[in-house]
């Protein structure tokens, strides 16, 4: 019985993550992908004019921090009164968030 209690809980945790990693791309593609690109180099056309980093580069990865990531997508970023980009608090969930910081984690070469 106990096993049976372990392997649906399991089986019930692999579920979840496999969702929240769905949902996470299907955020990145929704809300992201226009300035920052599919694979997340920022090759795009608003990318390059608003200078948006390259997140399968080792280096900007390690300069990126979790919290400063969760804070962009949470908040936005601002230069000055210049809006670089718009916040997403209101839109995603703080579970939703911390997916897509795992996302843009899983670039990285």
């Amino acid at each position: 019985m106990k096993k049976l209690i372990v392997v649906g809980v399991a089986l019930l945790i692999a579920g979840a993550v496999s969702v929240r990693a769905a949902d996470a791309k299907e955020n990145w593609e929704k809300n992201c992908t226009k300035c920052h690109g599919a694979d997340g180099k920022g090759k795009t056309k608003m990318g390059e004019k608003v200078g948006v980093k390259d997140y399968t580069d080792a280096k900007v990865q390690a300069d990126l921090k979790d919290d400063a990531m969760t804070k962009a997508i949470k908040d936005g970023v601002k230069d000055g009164d210049k809006t670089k980009m718009k916040g997403f608090g209101d839109a995603l969930s703080d579970d939703e968030i911390k997916a897509l910081v795992k996302y843009v984690r899983d670039f990285k070469k």
